[in-house]
Formats: structure tokens, sequence, C-alpha cells
């Protein structure tokens, strides 16, 4: 039988009336569930539910990674944000790269590449400080156990080691863990790493600042990677701390919708919602033509300002509340033509940068997930350690893999992204929340680079729009305007759910047709809660594009 809203292609929803965590990996969702169960908060869950992220998926996050959070406080009606991304090390300067540069470019892996402080684990305090129940050593057990005993590759850390080999194989303490023999481990095969569990066993002991930034950690991690050419050192780490930020918000359709600040793209996020706003979306069809014309065509626009303006706004004043504004969108929407495509990144920007450069893509792997518990708090969090095993460098003995965030930023000066000691990149990383009448109503979100915003459009529109659930709203097809990790091209891909007719008219509008396999590990993997207030309950949903699921009690 057919829901009436909407395929049943998969798994139902979660529905729950106590707490809730979705995660892309079970292990994780489990313990963060755990969390919740002992009375900690939607924040304890999260932390928990991250921690073993970074042991369980360690080719998508990890503590030597960047963070960004949304907490929405049911109480006050408030949103607060983390900005928990680190800058680049004081010795990080241009000319120090440019000799060292490939191409023009700072090399995208290798020890090179860590060139910026982690932030993840200073979000975590900034979080556990405010909101957390639970004492701060007892979030990690469930980490250190994985990392300490070991725990079963799952299918998509098993499909990443077979792609990455060659990268990881020319690091050799690298190697030794994530390809021991040889060889890379298969699904099911036990993985341990005792020095990634001493690690957080630090962490958990001496708190996020002893523990992480200001000791052993950070100076064995720093001592492994300064003979291969990082800047980094242990007075970067000590010298840095996350930050309260103040979210950006629009609207769709009534509902407030919160994304962060730069230097994350999730001014574009908004951008894209408000083009959409102006159209009247139910009308296309979901699944049309129409449909995935439309949405490639606000992506395009959306991403023509976000390519020439984002980077650090301590370092370049950027028109964000120009860029934002419902009239931009007005203006901006008249570039859409509903039967023609725009070419991807032949746009132009409507606010152009005062001085010329070469538009740069970026790309890269991310970790997204929620949480909410029985008070009605709802935590949206995405975490990354930037490509694919990031720099494929672990810092001394740490067992801890470094970002390669860093390479993104040029080498040109007039770059408004171009590399300065103490500056915060580029971003792609943009968890999200929905506000209905100064209540939290969902939290959402996915990874994968370029298609962050456009899977956010692809769940709201499904779920405001054409009333699906939560789950329906995930498992049903999706596109990739763009690129995304490891995928250099500017196509226009379709999972092969997409029927050949919806193809075929957008190859005809001009639309550069990809298709891909049915369910598409490039397209992202997406959770999302929503909050049900007429029924008491939290109703999630897992990507099963990834290997997450969404549990609550």
């Amino acid at each position: 039988m057919s829901h009436p809203n909407g395929p049943r292609t998969g798994r139902p929803p979660t529905y729950a009336p106590n707490g809730v965590v979705s995660t892309p990996h079970h292990l994780a969702s489990a313990a963060g569930l755990e969390a919740l169960q002992r009375g900690g908060s939607a924040v304890d869950a999260a932390i928990a539910a991250n921690a073993v992220l970074c042991v369980v998926y360690p080719h998508m996050a990890g503590l030597g990674g960047d963070g960004f959070w949304l907490i929405a406080e049911p109480a006050t009606g408030g949103v607060h944000a983390i900005d928990a991304s680190g800058p680049a090390a004081r010795g990080a300067t241009l000319d120090y790269y440019r000799p060292r540069s490939v191409d023009g470019e700072i090399p995208s892996r290798g020890a090179l590449s860590a060139l910026t402080v982690p932030g993840a684990v200073d979000g975590w305090r900034l979080a556990h400080e405010r909101f957390g129940r639970l004492p701060w050593h007892s979030l990690f057990r469930a980490a250190i156990g994985y990392a300490r005993d070991g725990m079963p590759v799952g299918r998509s850390l098993a499909d990443w080691l077979v792609q990455d080999e060659p990268i990881l194989a020319r690091h050799p303490k690298t190697a030794a863990v994530y390809l021991p023999g040889g060889r890379c481990l298969r699904d099911g095969e036990r993985l341990v790493q005792a020095d990634l569990a001493r690690s957080f066993e630090r962490l958990a002991d001496l708190g996020p600042r002893a523990g992480f930034y200001e000791g052993e950690t950070a100076e064995h991690i720093c001592a492994g990677l300064r003979p291969q050419g990082s800047p980094l050192t242990d007075g970067d780490f000590a010298g840095y701390q996350a930050e309260w930020v103040r979210p950006l918000s629009a609207t769709y359709r009534g509902y407030d919708v919160y994304e962060l600040p730069p230097s994350t793209q999730g001014f574009s996020a908004l951008q894209i919602f408000n083009l959409l706003d102006g159209y009247d979306v139910r009308a296309w069809g979901e699944g049309t033509a129409d449909y995935y014309h439309h949405m490639a065509e606000v992506v395009k626009v959306a991403f023509a300002d976000r390519d020439e303006w984002l980077t650090d706004p301590r370092f370049v004043e950027l028109p964000v509340d120009r860029l934002i504004s419902k009239e931009y969108a007005d203006e901006r929407r008249r570039l859409i033509d509903p039967g023609r495509a725009l070419e991807m990144g032949a746009v132009p920007a409507g606010i152009p940068y005062p001085r010329p450069h070469e538009r740069r893509v970026p790309d890269g792997d991310t970790c997204y997930f929620n949480a909410a518990d029985g008070d009605g708090m709802v935590v949206s969090l995405i975490q990354s350690i930037y490509h694919d095993f990031g720099s494929a460098v672990i810092g001394g003995d740490t067992g801890i893999i470094l970002q390669n965030r860093g390479a993104f930023f040029a080498l040109d000066e007039n770059h408004p992204n171009h590399l300065q000691p103490g500056k915060r990149t580029f971003h792609t990383l943009v968890p999200a929340l929905l506000m209905k009448d100064g209540k939290p109503y969902l939290a959402f979100g996915s990874m994968g680079g370029e298609g962050q915003p456009q899977s956010q459009a692809a769940m709201v529109t499904r779920m405001v729009d054409f009333g699906y659930d939560v789950q329906q709203a995930i498992e049903a097809p999706r596109w990739l305007m763009g690129r995304t990790w490891g995928t250099p091209s500017r196509n226009m891909s379709l999972e092969g759910r997409i029927s050949d007719e919806v193809a075929r008219e957008l190859k005809r509008r001009g639309q550069p047709v990809h298709m891909v396999t049915g369910w598409n590990d490039n397209m992202g993997h997406s959770q999302a809660i929503r909050v049900n207030s007429a029924e008491g309950c939290y109703e999630a949903g897992a990507d099963p594009r990834g290997d997450g699921a969404a549990l609550g009690y």
C-alpha cells in the first residue's frame, strides 16, 4: 500500500516521546541514546555520539577536525550557534607556502595540508559548559571502548579504505592503523585504534583544555607533524578557543530557517530558500523535470555569490545582510529561465568582489547528526576532517588524523579566501534548523561538500511543500549540482531512481545530466529530527546511503 503523501521506499521514521538521536553510524546513535537515558541533555548526547563517530567513521570525522553547532532552547525560543573551526597557524604565511605549493596551490594531502588548528573539541567544551548535565568524563566511555578494544568496520568505511588505499599507504603511521598487514579491512572485521584510545582517555580525564589543547596531546601532534613540514605549533593549539556566534536566519513558508554565518556557506543555503520562497514549488510537482530544473538553477545562482565572497569575515567585510535579503532574492530570481539551464560556474555574482580573482570550488566530506531531549532542546551539529581521511597524516603517537581544511586557502593575495595566519578558511559545513513560532520544528542537514545546501533544500521542500514524513524526505531520489568530495565534475548528477523521461527533459533544457546509482553515496548522508508538538513526540530519520540509524526512547 502506497503512502498518501509520497513514496515509502525503505524504513519508517523513528517516533519517540522522550528523546532521539540520529547519526550516520548506528554505534554513534546508540552512544547518544545511552547518554539521554542516563539523564543527559541533547548536548551531552551529541558529544557522546560525535566522539564515537571519531572512532567508527574516521574517514569523515575526528578529533583533528572542525565542528559547527546550532542549539534550539525551547524555554526561551533562542537559537545558539558555535563556530568551532580552527584558524591557520601563525607560521602559515604566503611566503612559507608558495615555494611548497603544487601547481600554485597548497598540497591537498600530507602534513603541509595540516595547517589549521582542530576546533571540534573546544566546541564540545563550550556546548557542555552551558548545556551539559552529565559529567564530562562520562561522555567518552563508548568511544574509548571502541578505539581500545576494536570495532567492526562498517560498509562506508570499508568502501573508502579501498578507494583511499594509495593515499593511506603513503603515510606509514596511518597505514599501520588502517591498512594492517598491508591490506584493506573488510566489512565486519575489527579495527583497533589503541593510540586514539589513549588520546580519548587524556581528553576524558583532564578535560578539553589540558587533555587536548594545552598538554601532551597537542605537543605530540605538533612534534610529529613538524619534521614533515606542517607549521602548526603547540602554541597555536593553546591559543585557540571556539566561540559563540550569532546565527543567520531567513524565512521559508512561515518557518524561520537558521544557518551558521561565514566562514560557512550558511548564507548560500539561506539564499536558496529565499529564491525558492518566491515560487509555487508545489505546482511543479515533486520529482518532475520542473522540480529538478528549478532546484538546480537556484543552486547555481546562490553559489555564484558564495564563490565570489565567502571567507573569514574578520578579514574581509562581507555583504551578508544584502545577500540573504528577500529583495536581493527577487532580483536574482530573474536570472532563472524555466526552460533553459544556466551554466554552472558561469553565473555572475550579484555583488562583485572589489578585486578580480579566480573562483575556487570546494569539496570535502562530513558527518552531520542531531539530537533532541525530553525537555525539548534540539541540537543540529556537523563535524568534519574535510577530505576523506583528511590530510591522511596521524599526529605523532596520538592516533589522531589531522584535517586538511587549510588546503582550500588560496595563495593569490587578491582572493578573499587567501591564506593568512590566524584566518579561518571557507567552510562548506552547515547544520540547519527550522523554527516555528519560536519553537524548534526541524533539525536537518547532510554531509557532502557542495551537496549540503542542496540536500537541505530537498528535505525541506519535500516535507513542507509536499507533505513527506522525515524518512521519506531523506530517502527520496536526490540530485547533486556540481561537485562533492572526490568528484571534480560540474555535472548535474541524478540518482538512478529518477525516471529516464525526467532525465531526457532536463538534458533538453541544457542541464549537464549524469546518471549515477540508485542510492548513491556521493549524494550525502542526511539526518533529520522533526518535533511533532501535537502528538508530543519526535519523528526522526536516518539516511540508508550511510550506516546510520535514528534511535529514540
